[in-house]
């Protein structure tokens, strides 16, 4: 039985405005309407071959992860980190999980966000790896590129290893400009598609090895460890002290035990929207529209929006979307920049107040509905059996009204003055400015309240926790 690791990652900045920090990539439906991560759980469902998974993600992707698993119907372990810190601290802490389940167990590791269509290709090509992975090699898939990319890194690979389809690896390739890639795809060389066979104790042995700074972090991050309901919460102080490295650079570049299988299987990173595009269904003039989208005289645009209605005419290659209050407005040649132009968005002026995207946080999410310059108006949605920090801000007063489920509010000027009353759907509360307050849901359902902000200053750092059920 092979145990799929999947590694939910960062924001995918470069799917901006869709992909954010609170909802990265691979838990927004933009593929035909389903999610890479629900696609990617899909390609591990097989029991004959593949036990539940463990997915690797962020605190704050508690609640999408977890919603996640139960919309395909599938158990398994989350394992959150409360930083990142790359996927080499990732996979160690992964491997001492399997391995001390299984000291003969072997990990799949896999990225959330990737689209392979095909699953019978796909676990063909994994039990094809398996015997070399059951041998002590990390066994990485190579694809064979369909046009010179410079933004994959490539895999020179060698003579077969008589060990199922594998080969040794020759060499391992970081992203190229365009002529060293063309001379790659002329070359035979292959893709790395960054998707990992292996024994859990090889994984230990090799990063014991390589980096050891890693692994020692990453065994006082599972040592320190506290489960919570399905959920396993790394140690934050010990993950945080683990070396920002990817796998690739810390293992892979450095061991001497790594072969390849080269797959047929169609694969995908999504990266960009040109590949969003790429990986869409297309209408007669080869445009993805996706929402309240139109195209006139355009060719091979996608236009996609959760709100307004939008049109392009005239213009072939364009990216068009708008997502949460944000337009983009770039071609398909150009979309690879988006990261830069998100960086560049990042280094202006903090807004005093946010912006009307939904937060995600580990108790729900907040929206903010109407702003000024002295007020704010958000929903705030708490989760069953979820509760916010014990808080106080210096600068604004709120008023609560509950508009969904039940909420138990607790409030005072003073700890030792705090009380807790129960509101139903229509109760409503004042907070003053100072106060120590918090909201918790106690209900099987969510619970919604409006919140009205008013003060001089509404930024979401005017937060002061006391207590705290996240460690933040």
């Amino acid at each position: 039985m092979i145990v799929p690791v999947i590694l939910c990652g960062g924001a995918g900045t470069r799917l901006w405005p869709v992909s954010r920090e609170d909802a990265p990539k691979p838990f927004i439906p933009i593929i035909d309407g389903a999610t890479t991560f629900a696609m990617t759980l899909e390609r591990v469902a097989d029991k004959a071959c593949y036990t539940p998974p463990l997915v690797v993600a962020s605190v704050a992707q508690r609640r999408l992860v977890e919603e996640g698993l139960a919309a395909v119907g599938m158990a398994g372990t989350v394992m959150l980190e409360p930083e990142r810190r790359d996927t080499a601290a990732a996979v160690a802490c992964a491997a001492i999980f399997a391995a001390a389940r299984d000291p003969d167990a072997v990990v799949l590791v896999l990225a959330a966000d990737h689209v392979i269509r095909d699953r019978e290709l796909f676990t063909g090509a994994v039990l094809s790896a398996l015997p070399a992975a059951a041998a002590g090699l990390i066994v990485v898939f190579g694809l064979r590129p369909t046009y010179p990319a410079t933004g994959f890194g490539y895999i020179h690979a060698g003579v077969a290893l008589n060990k199922g389809a594998a080969r040794a690896v020759v060499q391992f390739v970081e992203k190229p400009d365009l002529a060293r890639a063309e001379e790659f795809v002329a070359q035979g060389y292959l893709w790395n598609s960054g998707i990992f066979l292996m024994k859990a104790t090889t994984v230990l042995t090799e990063m014991g090895l390589r980096a050891a700074d890693v692994l020692a972090a990453a065994k006082n991050a599972m040592r320190g460890a506290k489960a919570d309901g399905g959920a396993v919460i790394l140690d934050r102080a010990a993950f945080g002290a683990a070396p920002k490295r990817s796998f690739d650079y810390a293992v892979m570049e450095k061991t001497r035990s790594a072969a390849v299988v080269a797959a047929d299987f169609d694969w995908s990173d999504v990266g960009t929207w040109s590949a969003v595009w790429e990986a869409g269904i297309k209408d007669a003039d080869g445009n993805v529209l996706v929402g309240d989208a139109y195209a006139v005289d355009a060719r091979n645009a996608y236009v996609a929006s959760d709100s307004y209605q939008v049109g392009v005419a005239g213009l072939d290659d364009a990216v068009v979307v708008v997502s949460a209050g944000s337009v983009l407005v770039t071609t398909r040649q150009h979309s690879g920049g988006v990261k830069d132009l998100v960086a560049a968005m990042n280094k202006a002026p903090e807004k005093v107040i946010g912006d009307f995207v939904r937060h995600f946080r580990p108790w729900g999410y907040y929206q903010s509905l109407d702003q000024g310059n002295t007020h704010q108006v958000k929903r705030i949605v708490v989760n069953p059996g979820a509760r916010l920090s014990l808080q106080k801000h210096q600068h604004r007063a709120e008023h609560w009204t509950v508009v969904e489920g039940v909420a138990d509010v607790t409030v005072g000027m003073d700890r030792s003055s705090l009380s807790t009353v129960r509101l139903d759907v229509d109760g409503h509360i004042a907070i003053p400015t100072g106060a120590i307050h918090r909201m918790a849901n106690p209900g099987p359902g969510p619970m919604a309240i409006i919140e009205v902000q008013i003060g001089e200053y509404l930024g979401e750092d005017d937060i002061e926790r006391l207590e705290d059920d996240y460690g933040r």
